[in-house]
């Protein structure tokens, strides 16, 4: 990735290129399922649901790197103003009190919020190695958001004001705006994916 370190005949570590292959998998499994599940013509009701962890984990992997790639960063790697984020710490009795329906919109709107805090964060950075962490974790949510409507999870509609939103705080460097956001993705995404309804019902 971004802080993937070369030799001067620019070579890289087969073992690597092999760990990076096996990573990528997952998230082409998941995009053809998708692509193919959706663009159905007739399909009389939604795709299978995608419970497989492993498709969550490059997307993981890709926000621990976008992570070190920004600590890394020393010029044009800073955000414009403070952005509102989710809270992601996971109470295991407190989730698991919660509703099918409030755990989906609690990472609905967390996702949402990444989403409107990446795009601002992708404006202010000139860095151009940066560029294409930033770009990668958007697209990332992209297929996220996808993968939660294979999970027969309604689409979300996002609040006229951030403030109606509960449970969320503000950061104001895009450090912490990446780190929380991979604290959010092995924490309330993961936790979502595991007690999805969809899932249980598939192997019931």
């Amino acid at each position: 990735m971004g802080n993937r370190r070369t030799s001067g005949t620019n070579l890289e570590d087969p073992a690597r290129g092999y760990a990076d292959a096996a990573m990528e998998f997952p998230r082409l499994l998941a995009l053809l399922l998708i692509v193919l599940e959706w663009t159905r013509p007739g399909l009389p009701s939604p795709l299978r649901p995608i419970c497989d962890l492993r498709v969550l984990e490059p997307f993981i992997l890709e926000a621990r790197d976008a992570v070190v790639a920004m600590k890394s960063c020393r010029e044009g790697c800073r955000l414009s103003e403070s952005v509102t984020v989710p809270q992601t710490a996971v109470e295991a009795d407190v989730w698991s009190k919660k509703t099918a329906l409030e755990q989906a919109q609690e990472v609905q709107s967390g996702l949402w919020l990444f989403q409107q805090a990446l795009n601002l964060l992708r404006t202010s950075v000139t860095n151009a190695a940066l560029h294409s962490h930033i770009d990668n974790t958007i697209r990332n949510l992209i297929t996220i958001n996808a993968v939660l409507r294979s999970l027969n999870i309604q689409e979300y509609t996002p609040p006229a004001n951030v403030a109606e939103l509960q449970g969320t705080w503000r950061v104001s460097s895009a450090t912490d705006l990446l780190q929380v956001h991979f604290n959010f993705l092995r924490g309330k995404v993961h936790h979502l994916l595991v007690d999805a309804p969809a899932c249980h019902q598939a192997v019931s």
